[in-house]
């Protein structure tokens, strides 16, 4: 039976773990994924085992989307993949990345030294640090998921599953060509091509590319320009050479680049807490700003501190019980407009060089691949999304230019000070230090100068890695096959940085060091650096990995399949951090790290003496492997039941400025994971019906929290189950209807206790909630006399007692300025005259058992109908609908009604007009057609920046109309 429209091919492929229809409209061979018709469906090839195998037939939970079916869902990216997936979901988060979860089990571990659970493989290889996430799919073979832990065969082992992405090889029987055209609002431009060229009998060549220009999503209210526009492109040259009936050679380039206004953070939102001790509250995620007198520049900057520190309390920014910086910043109520004066920059490249050769020995296959990889990616942004003010400014400046002037205080004094008025004033503009590699700042020259001293993040990586992998298959005639292979991976970080830049903190830093370095007599300088900045100097990972599977046919419809890996993990890093950690004087204006104090700076206070850099290094090693039965019922009907155990290899925690106590390393986590599923075929093919349930045991699971303005990493141990259940319906020859369902119970496991940065206080109406002015963290005061002794402590630090959060803040305990290690100390000494008192940082921990896993929706559903209207002269008409349901879920561990992320739903149509000939087809289409602003992920930021949750959304709605041609 022949199928017409463009629009029907595959359109199950992408819909579920176990596509059934799709159509071959390129010409391409059974390479394309596509074998020979039975009844009413076309079989799709996958490579979930490592071997061409129907995806119907083969006992994995897996998912693959061919190139029509890509085009049909107008599933163009990886975030488009989670609408049609069970128990998938994707997000963008923090750091320049993303975290692909599948089953509740996502990248929650952040860090240079983290594994991704969801592997991402290109041809079956491991990628590493890819921007395939952001980039456009074009000329792909297909896109297989597979969900649950791949503990033999992928790669470096996958906590979660695995994301092949299979590119589209040279075809060798002709000539071929294909072009697409797309224009829609937001002044959206989109073009893609693919030549396909034979050269002589054994060698063919082929190169596709696309190019998108769009304006932004976003308007900025500070200039009423809009930003977050996208402008990238990516070209893809494969080269195929078949010597022999038995040697297939395939080489493949590719290169992407995007250098635009991106967005790295859509929306900032919080419950502004007017004390100003936490920043944002803990009941509900509101438009409005962080009240910065909370963070680290609020109370190293206030009139309080100096005053502590024997600094005129003119020289302060502001005060700790006055107004803050945003106190008259107006949050705009949209997720889309912003109010920024700093333009956010993106630039993110990759280089991929690919090699694969497959030769048969009869019987037994060898297959070779190596994967060369080069990527980087560097991105500024708005720290806070909005523009401060200088509560304080008339005073403070007045009194630093006082203090520079040298009729006033004399010329030795004014020399400790002028310098900081030169460095951070411009006429009528505020600057601040640029972030350079070299730690150079506005002291030395580079600066960005606004009218309100603007403040800005910066997330930049470098990497370089390389794998080579061999696998041996049989295809013996008897009952037993083996598949053995090796890989051997090693990636380089060359150079990794956050940044954090605000007027303040070269204010402070000047102020500070200019008066530390007077009162010490030594030549005049400043607190470096300039800026927060966390700098991974160097990274490598080394992996090799061992594995093999047998399977056997104990009858002709039971088969065994069991298989078994060896992994090996060493990681060694080269890191430090640093802000305001020692004078270096003015007149340097080369790297800070040669002023002559830079031996007072400690990166490292675990090993004896004074270094410049922390250095660790980690190994892991763990045996993993699967067993699996699978049972058919009859041809169409099939059964399996397996147990798999899945890895992921620990790492190493970021050193932390200022200091705290959390563990250098974090250990790996395991999963034992056990899977029934059922794939089913009635009615001719005109039904599939497959379910599957699954259990995971989830040991030392990794998740991310800040401190310091610094991701670390600790383990927790979870349960999770779940159902997921899959359909395809053909009513008749013209209709066709997909449907998902699936339910997910992600929870944290045993007594797992950890203090919530949202409520230090752990719920206690006794504590007392300290933020710690100098350093801008948190602490806990316990005992039935907290206030009392906070209020006796205080007063003698100049600072005000205690006082209540408001009733709907969703804190239970008291707050107030002071300092945690002035508190711990007296708490010995005085502690026993208020009843015993214990000082605890970060706070109080409590119990986290039961509470579900971020990114973890409890419910997914998707459903799409598409019909084929055929016109006498062979042109169809294809119109096609789908729309996808996303529960509730949460965006971190600590769950309530603060971190709950809403219910979306997304719906996309398209109506394809496809020539007689299928040789061109004009296109209009529209996405998200109810402009949802669907969040997708939550990350909150420490106490230092005020607690304020950054969100992630999808993106608005989009239409337009497209052309394409092939040949």
């Amino acid at each position: 039976m022949r199928i017409r429209a463009t629009l029907m091919a595959g359109i199950c492929a992408g819909a579920f773990a176990v596509p059934a229809y799709a159509q071959d409209v390129t010409g391409d061979s059974e390479e394309s994924g596509i074998a020979e018709e039975t009844t009413n469906e076309r079989i799709i090839i996958v490579t979930a085992q490592r071997q061409a195998q129907s995806l119907q037939e083969v006992p994995i939970a897996v998912s693959a989307f061919d190139s029509e079916a890509l085009e049909a869902q107008q599933i163009e990216n990886a975030s488009d993949l989670q609408l049609t997936l069970p128990n998938v979901s994707f997000t963008k988060s923090n750091f320049t990345s993303s975290s692909f979860t599948i089953r509740g089990i996502g990248d929650l571990c952040v860090g240079v030294s983290c594994d991704s659970a969801t592997a991402i493989h290109l041809n079956s290889a491991p990628l590493f640090g890819t921007r395939l996430f952001e980039t456009e799919y074009f000329d792909l073979e297909r896109v297989e998921v597979l969900r649950g832990p791949q503990g033999t065969l992928f790669g470096r082992n996958a906590t979660s599953g695995v994301v092949n992405v299979v590119t589209a090889k040279p075809d060798l029987s002709g000539f071929s060509a294909a072009a697409d055209f797309e224009y829609g609002n937001f002044n959206s431009i989109k073009a893609k091509a693919m030549v396909n060229l034979p050269i002589g009998e054994s060698i063919g060549l082929r190169v596709a590319g696309f190019w998108l220009d769009r304006d932004g999503y976003t308007e900025n209210l500070f200039d009423g320009n809009d930003i977050d526009d996208r402008e990238m492109y990516a070209v893809r040259g494969s080269l195929r050479f078949e010597p022999g009936p038995d040697t297939t050679i395939d080489l493949m380039g590719y290169y992407f680049e995007e250098d635009d206004n991106r967005m790295r953070i859509q929306k900032q939102l919080c419950q502004r807490d007017p004390t100003g001790v936490l920043g944002c509250l803990n009941n509900r995620l509101d438009f409005d700003k962080t009240n910065s007198n909370s963070t680290f520049t609020g109370t190293l900057g206030s009139s309080e501190f100096l005053a502590i520190n024997g600094i005129p309390a003119t020289f302060g920014l502001n005060s700790l019980y006055g107004p803050d910086a945003y106190a008259n910043f107006n949050e705009p109520a949209d997720f889309r407009k912003v109010n920024t004066q700093f333009t956010p920059e993106y630039f993110a490249d990759e280089l991929q060089l690919q090699a694969h050769i497959e030769h048969s020995f009869g019987d037994i296959q060898l297959g070779i691949t190596g994967t060369y990889q080069e990527t980087s990616v560097d991105s500024r942004q708005d720290y806070n999304n909005g523009v401060g003010e200088i509560p304080n400014a008339a005073l403070a400046f007045g009194t630093l230019n006082t203090f520079a002037d040298p009729l006033a205080v004399g010329p030795v004094v004014a020399s400790y000070f002028q310098p900081i008025v030169d460095a951070l004033f411009d006429g009528t503009n505020l600057c601040v230090s640029d972030t350079n590699l070299d730690n150079t700042g506005a002291y030395e020259g580079s600066r960005v100068c606004t009218p309100n001293g603007t403040q800005f993040d910066r997330s930049n990586q470098e990497n370089e890695s390389y794998s080579v992998e061999a696998i041996i298959s049989s295809d013996f005639d008897g009952p037993i096959n083996f598949l053995v292979g090796g890989i051997y991976a090693n990636s380089k970080v060359l150079e990794n940085s956050y940044y954090v830049n605000a007027f303040a903190i070269d204010y402070i830093t000047g102020v500070l060091g200019s008066f530390t370095s007077l009162g010490a007599g030594l030549e005049p300088s400043y607190l470096g650096t300039s800026f927060f900045r966390n700098n991974t100097r160097d990274f490598e990972l080394e992996s090799y990995g061992i594995f093999g599977e047998v399977y056997f046919d104990i009858t002709d419809r039971l088969k065994f399949t069991g298989g078994l890996r060896y992994n090996d993990d060493s990681k060694s890093i080269t890191a430090r951090s640093t802000l305001a950690s020692f004078l270096n004087p003015y007149s340097n204006n080369g790297d800070p790290f040669d002023s002559p104090f830079v031996g007072s700076y400690d990166a490292d206070p675990g090993t004896a003496g004074n270094q410049l850099v922390q250095e660790r290094s980690v190994s892991f090693n763990e045996i993993t492997g699967r067993a699996v039965i699978d049972y058919e019922i009859s041809p169409d009907n099939h059964v399996y039941v397996s147990y798999s155990r899945g890895y992921k290899s620990g790492g190493i925690n970021p050193p932390l400025q200022p200091i705290f106590e959390v563990s250098d390393s974090f250990g790996s986590e395991s999963i034992d994971a056990f899977e029934i599923g059922s794939k089913n075929s009635f009615l001719d093919g005109n039904l599939q019906f497959n379910a599957t349930a699954f259990y995971y045991k989830y040991k030392d699971l990794q998740l991310s929290r800040i401190i310091a303005r610094t991701s670390v990493n600790d383990t927790i141990d979870a349960n999770i189950w779940g159902l997921e259940f899959e359909t395809i319906l053909r009513p008749d020859y013209n209709w066709l209807v997909n449907m998902n369902l699936s339910f997910l119970n992600a929870e944290v496991a045993g007594d797992q206790f950890f203090s919530n940065p949202r409520d230090p206080g752990g719920g206690d109406p006794d504590a007392v909630i300290i933020k710690d002015i100098t350093n801008g963290a948190l602490c806990a005061v316990t005992g039935a006399g907290a206030n009392a002794f906070v209020s006796a402590v205080n007063g003698g630090l100049g600072l005000q007692g205690p006082s209540a959060f408001p009733s709907d803040g969703g804190i239970a305990s008291n707050g107030a300025f002071s300092i945690c290690s002035v508190l711990d100390a007296q708490a010995t000494a005085i502690g026993a005259a208020f009843g015993g008192v214990e000082v605890l940082s970060p706070g109080v921990e409590v119990n986290l058992k039961g509470n579900k896993l971020p990114q973890a929706p409890e419910m997914k559903a998707s459903a799409g109908v598409q019909y084929t209207a055929e016109f006498g002269n062979g042109m169809t008409l294809v119109p096609r609908f789908d729309i996808a349901f996303t529960g509730e879920q949460y965006g971190n561990v600590f769950n309530g009604r603060v971190n709950r992320i809403a219910p979306f739903v997304q719906a996309n149509a398209q109506i394809q007009l496809n020539s007689s000939e299928q040789n061109w087809y004009v296109r209009a289409f529209v996405q998200n057609i109810f402009d949802s602003d669907s969040v997708t992920g939550l990350y909150v930021t420490d106490a230092s920046s005020g607690l304020f949750t950054n969100v992630f959304t999808l993106d608005p709605r989009r239409y337009g109309v497209a052309i394409g041609a092939k040949f």
